[in-house]
């Protein structure tokens, strides 16, 4: 696991209001952006954002620049690349832009020889529906690569058509409200999971252990555009093993990259 100089026990006491516990600290969080990004009123350099996670419980990331959902997927997969390869708490995460599928393979080709295990698929900025040609021909590359997917949108809409494929999956746009669709696919499907950021009920982790297990939840939270803390807090607060805890905030994400 990747690593930032300064621990996470060192870190405790970073929030200017509160000072975490030992049960917030995590080890990876899959939804950093970097950038600039739509509906929100100014830029976030990865300076500022590498700044916001060294105050946090969060020891490390993965990240990617916006440039490449936004405005083009083979410059931005190379800014994160160069920018990351001096961050050894934030791993790179790639994107292809489902619009062009044409140039799919080979910005898949250049990824896996970079090493890069993870690919987000930005559905919702790249109006791409689970039927369109472009979206299925990049993930079904992705996946042949090995790759798993950290996937935007509703995941009743793009859930059945990953299931019987050995997917891993990584939905981040999960509402509470949503959750028992979840549930009934994560039953069949060991490799899908969902990030904690929109499951702000007051039992839904509990539900997702209880019903399924720990190993289908991971930590998210859309740092910069969203306060860490009370991601943190929930997680805190739960009503869940320490082992469970664990899994969640750390040893899911790290099965992941074995």
């Amino acid at each position: 696991m990747s690593t930032s100089t300064t621990t996470a026990h060192e870190r405790l006491s970073a929030y200017d209001w509160l000072t975490p516990s030992p049960e917030e600290t995590i080890g990876w969080d899959v939804d950093v952006l970097y950038g600039s990004w739509p509906r929100h009123h100014r830029d976030f350099p990865l300076a500022e954002v590498r700044r916001r996670l060294d105050r946090s419980p969060v020891s490390g990331a993965l990240a990617l620049s916006t440039r490449g959902p936004l405005f083009d997927d083979g410059a931005g997969n190379e800014e994160t690349l160069r920018d990351l390869a001096d961050c050894p708490e934030l791993l790179p995460v790639g994107t292809i832009d489902v619009r062009d599928a044409l140039t799919a393979e080979g910005r898949l080709d250049e990824l896996t020889a970079a090493g890069v295990r993870f690919l987000r698929v930005f559905t919702v900025e790249q109006a791409a529906d689970p039927g369109f040609p472009g979206y299925r021909r990049v993930v079904d590359l992705a996946l042949d690569r090995g790759m798993v997917l950290l996937h935007d949108g509703d995941p009743r809409r793009y859930g059945p058509p990953l299931m019987n494929r050995g997917a891993d999956v990584v939905f981040l746009d999960l509402h509470a409200y949503l959750l028992a669709d979840f549930l009934l696919m994560a039953r069949e499907e060991p490799g899908f999971r969902v990030t904690t950021r929109m499951l702000s009920g007051p039992d839904s982790l509990e539900r997702v252990v209880d019903s399924v297990g720990a190993r289908h939840l991971v930590f998210g939270s859309r740092t910069p555009f969203m306060d860490i803390s009370p991601l943190t807090l929930r997680l805190r607060y739960a009503d869940i093993s320490d082992d469970d805890r664990a899994a969640i905030a750390t040893k899911n994400v790290e099965e992941l990259l074995a």
